[in-house]
């Protein structure tokens, strides 16, 4: 985008941050702890009149308690949530067991738990220790325009201010502003709808749940997920179907009626779950194709904004808060050489030789995964057969993504074998 002249409306900050990150949510706030715990002074603009999240529950695989350890936050983020001990698939229609992952030893493989938190819990552990770090905190701050300067960046914003830094990290989510500087595309839409809950435990106490492990009801269309937060005094559920509405180009599309309709015929669990769904709100989902370049001048794509994926490796969160721990320890290794000041262009050309290769890959993963959970027919009967014939202690699938995170291209994991069904029969 062209450099524009000052416009003499816009309004300045009166000190210069080193970083901006427009977006509070927790890519942005995860960024933002990331690089002011390397001295940094940071700047964040939320759109909102206030820091919060919406939705339920979060699983955070190994690949990110790892880094909540480093930023010193485990153990408050244990204490909010709940360590499961099993993650359990079972087909949505008979209830049968497919497979599982013993959550114990993963923990003993890659080091780290896996946690299950509320999303809201997540965000406020991460907005309590930016404002700890000293991070600047701004809201009602909807950025409309990015533009690269001579070693930095510039944001305006709808309400006439603007601001400047060395550079600026764009984490402004699905529909980003900043992404139209490197792409001009538009999301995807899957055709799928999420209807969510959390409510106390003591409401689901004698429906046959589980309440130490992550469980997964995979159907034809749909699937259906449950398992404990807050200590387990809260119990999350999330209802995933694809909306005849949807396929047949309506505007008004996922509607409850078609949550009905979508889980009619799955087993007695999931039919006493449904009640519980929330039913004023439900979470159309789209992703977007992936883009390998997601760096221009001095501003740079992070979370949503670069990647935004579907939700069926519950990594969506994760990756942002990667991308935020990499740009990190890129400068962090600047530090350790001596260097006097950050050299961006060099920090933002190590991020961008690692992180679109890997969140492409959970991009596509994803859609791959969404596809084999909602097959029907013949296709059903054969995958819930591969399923139940897999090793529960075979990590193949998922020493790719928990293991530790890459910060060179040489770091990154080679070895990704996806499940291998006949694609031509199914």
């Amino acid at each position: 985008m062209a450099v524009t002249k000052e416009d003499p409306m816009d309004s300045f900050p009166s000190t210069r941050a080193d970083v901006i990150v427009v977006g509070g949510g927790i890519g942005g706030l995860s960024a933002a702890l990331a690089l002011v715990r390397q001295g940094l002074r940071v700047r964040v603009y939320e759109a909102a009149s206030a820091f919060g999240e919406v939705g339920a529950g979060l699983q955070l695989a190994p690949n990110c308690t790892r880094i909540l350890d480093r930023f010193g936050l485990l153990e408050e983020a244990a204490a909010l949530g709940v360590l499961p001990e099993t993650m359990v698939m079972k087909d949505a229609v008979d209830a049968g067991e497919l497979t599982r992952l013993d959550l114990r030893d993963v923990e003993r493989r890659y080091g780290y738990p896996y946690l299950v938190i509320h999303r809201s819990d997540l965000h406020g552990i991460l907005l309590r220790a930016c404002e700890r770090a000293g991070v600047e905190l701004l809201t009602d701050a909807r950025c409309t325009w990015y533009g690269n300067l001579d070693g930095g960046a510039r944001v305006r914003f709808a309400d006439g201010r603007a601001d400047e830094a060395g550079v600026v990290i764009a984490a402004d989510g699905l529909h980003s502003v900043a992404r139209e500087l490197l792409v001009q595309d538009e999301p995807v839409s899957s055709g799928y709808v999420a209807y969510r809950c959390a409510v106390p435990y003591e409401q689901v106490a004698g429906n046959d749940v589980h309440d130490k492990d992550v469980v997964v009801y995979i159907g034809p269309r749909c699937h259906f997920v449950q398992y404990p937060l807050r200590g387990a005094r809260t119990f999350n559920q999330v209802a995933v179907f694809e909306s005849p509405k949807a396929l047949a180009g309506e505007d008004d599309w996922g509607t409850p009626d078609e949550l009905d309709a979508a889980f009619a015929g799955t087993c007695d669990q999931v039919q006493k779950g449904l009640p519980l769904m929330w039913r004023d709100r439900w979470w159309r989902m789209f992703d977007r194709d992936p883009i390998m370049s997601w760096v221009t001048g001095r501003i740079a794509l992070l979370g949503d904004a670069a990647h935004p994926p579907l939700q069926y490796m519950a990594q969506g969160a994760i990756m942002a808060i990667e991308d935020g721990w990499v740009l990190g320890e890129h400068v962090a290794a600047q530090c350790a050489e001596g260097g006097p000041d950050v050299d961006w262009d060099r920090t933002l050309a190590a991020y961008q030789a690692v992180r679109p290769e890997h969140c492409r890959r959970v991009v596509t993963t994803a859609r791959a995964w969404g596809a084999l959970w909602h097959l029907d027919g013949l296709a059903r009967l054969q995958r819930n057969a591969l399923l139940r014939d897999r090793d529960v202690l075979d990590y193949s699938f998922v020493d790719w993504i928990f293991g530790p995170t890459a910060l060179t291209p040489e770091d990154e994991p080679q070895m990704f074998r996806p499940i291998p069904l006949d694609t031509a029969v199914l």
